[in-house]
């Protein structure tokens, strides 16, 4: 039976595989010429760019029953449970601010103030975590176990509830009174409308992406369960045979000759593309599993693993160097071999960044029980 370090390994492994997705598409996507823009290899470094979002979304669903669970077992009661954990959502909102104003001031004064409400991943990665510490909050239990029973079946629902209304709030809904009264600094946080009159596909509202962490807060709960802690192998293999399932319920639902829906946006807003990602992203936490527990995982050092410790930090500086005015390569005038060479740079940098900061955060440590001991012998 694998450490606890060694069995959560594979969630730092998925969110550093995120990482090197977002790295390839974003490089790819300010570097490349127009001419090499037209090719298949940018087409799919594209679709590949398609998975970061979801899969950090997924990620912090995942995380976030990881963390309520622990402060559980503590015996921290729900009031606790709920405001620690909304408290962090509020903070990581307020780091995605932090970012756009940082965007705002390196590019003013060029860039227009509305991109200082822009949604993107990391507001929505905020603003879902503060939801999912509300619905933990009212589906807490003095048992544990109906806790996370309850929190499976919450989780479930609302990430459904999401994926299904999605649809009618990028379309019919906003024509009523229930959303045409809205600002779009307002309504842009539903349907990423921003400041261009509808919703805009690369945008992270919360209809839909919200649904991505709740099923991943479905999944995370199901993986604490008693059962799965002591059969994790069994756990795993399990949700990733949900997965395909998945997917082949959403193929399925998709090639029925009527629809739902007066607007139908496979792509986008249809709740079976949706159950296909979901599905997908069961089938990477398996795969994950297998790599960390019996693949190349056990072989030593992980960059996958390492860059997954330290996701924040090297989401926030590379855009710096791909998107931002410290670009380390001209935007748009790249071959395609010049702007996969910026991309090893890129890679390689932001590896070397994420083990300063891990060793940074070791010291750190180290320093603080060397203090304790001290005062402690000292009988402070």
């Amino acid at each position: 039976m694998p450490g606890p370090q060694q069995r959560l390994a594979y969630i730092d492994w998925m969110r550093g595989l995120a990482c090197i997705l977002m790295f390839q598409t974003h490089a790819y996507d300010a570097w490349l010429s127009p001419a090499a823009r037209k090719s298949a290899f940018f087409m799919w470094s594209q679709l590949l760019g398609t998975f970061p979002a979801p899969l950090f979304l997924f990620l912090a669903g995942i995380s976030f029953a990881l963390v309520t669970d622990k402060l559980r077992s503590k015996g921290a009661p729900a009031e606790e449970v709920g405001k620690t954990t909304i408290r962090r959502g509020a903070e990581i909102y307020g780091f995605a601010l932090l970012f756009r104003l940082q965007e705002f001031m390196i590019s003013f004064p060029w860039a227009p103030w509305q991109d200082l409400v822009r949604m993107d991943v990391l507001n929505n990665i905020g603003i879902s975590m503060m939801l999912m510490g509300a619905m933990c909050w009212l589906t807490s239990a003095p048992d544990a176990a109906v806790a996370r029973k309850r929190g499976v079946a919450g989780a479930g629902a609302t990430a459904l509830a999401v994926a299904m209304v999605t649809p009618l709030v990028w379309t019919t809904w906003r024509a009523t009174p229930l959303m045409s009264w809205m600002p779009w600094p307002v309504e842009t946080f539903f349907d990423g409308c921003h400041n261009l009159g509808v919703p805009q596909a690369w945008l992270f509202p919360i209809f839909p992406w919200t649904a991505f962490a709740f099923a991943g807060l479905a999944c995370g709960f199901v993986l604490q369960s008693e059962w799965a802690k002591s059969r994790l192998a069994a756990a795993v293999a399990t949700v990733g045979a949900a997965g395909a399932a998945a997917i082949l319920i959403g193929r399925w639902f998709d090639h029925r000759p009527g629809q739902l829906y007066a607007v139908y946006d496979f792509w986008h807003t249809s709740p079976n593309f949706f159950l296909i990602r979901v599905g997908m992203l069961m089938m990477i936490v398996l795969g994950a599993y297998a790599w960390c527990r019996w693949g190349a995982g056990q072989w030593g050092f992980s960059p996958l693993v390492q860059l997954g410790q330290t996701s924040l930090l090297v989401y926030w500086v590379h855009i710096e160097f791909v998107y931002g005015r410290f670009s380390i390569l001209r935007k748009g005038q790249q071959s395609l071999a010049g702007a996969s060479a910026g991309l090893a740079i890129i890679t390689l940098s932001m590896l070397l960044l994420s083990l300063a900061r891990t060793r940074m955060k070791d010291k750190k440590i180290e320093l603080g029980t060397l203090f304790r001991r001290k005062a402690t012998a000292a009988g402070v």
